[in-house]
């Protein structure tokens, strides 16, 4: 049967139906929060694939109305602030089903910032309430052009609705970026897992 491919994607295995030339998920690494400041990825990013996904799995922010986000650092770089543009918006619907929304969101796009890229608004801290999403990085080591980033998120807001969040953008850097750092804004990652994986 063409296009069944292996698939490893964490606690979940099998075959799965893919789309023609479509590739191998490669598990790098899991990481669990547990009250953390920070999640960061400082092996893994190398040469060894052109394309990363860091999925993440209901991240449960210690602070309500947390908004989550990542930075990079390059190559020998030490405080994950690098230069980005980028680009976001969001679709929501309410609980009620007494609001709607599809907008651009300027609050969260960066014009060469040096800031926590933002991949969600705020998330409630309720017991039930997380995010989960990924978070897709290219060719992470080529030291000829920028690095173009893509996400998509899924959360529970604060206010009771349901956020369907997109971010896309790039490193304006030409060095390798070797290391991935996700917080929130404000407070700890209460719980949650992120999964790097090698797209081959």
């Amino acid at each position: 049967m063409s296009g069944i491919i292996a698939q490893n994607s964490g606690r979940h295995t099998g075959l799965v139906k893919a789309a023609s030339a479509a590739g191998v998920w490669n598990l790098i690494l899991t990481q669990t929060a547990s009250a953390s400041a920070t999640i960061d990825f400082t092996s893994g990013l190398d040469s060894t694939y052109d394309e990363y996904v860091f999925k993440f799995i209901n991240i449960h922010p210690a602070t309500d109305g947390g908004q989550f986000g990542f930075q990079g650092n390059e190559a020998g770089g030490a405080d994950y602030d690098e230069t980005i543009t980028s680009a976001t918006f969001r679709a929501s619907h309410d609980e009620a089903d007494s609001g709607t929304s599809l907008a651009y969101r300027t609050e969260e796009d960066q014009a060469q910032g040096t800031g926590l890229q933002l991949m969600t608004i705020g998330v409630g801290n309720g017991n039930d309430e997380s995010c989960s999403g990924y978070l897709q990085l290219f060719a992470p080591s080529d030291t000829t052009f920028i690095k173009h980033f893509m996400s998509r998120v899924s959360f529970y807001k604060d206010n009771n609705e349901a956020i369907d969040f997109y971010t896309a953008g790039y490193f304006n850097t030409t060095a390798a970026i070797d290391e991935i750092q996700f917080k929130m804004d404000s407070g700890n990652i209460d719980a949650g897992t992120i999964s790097l994986y090698g797209i081959s």
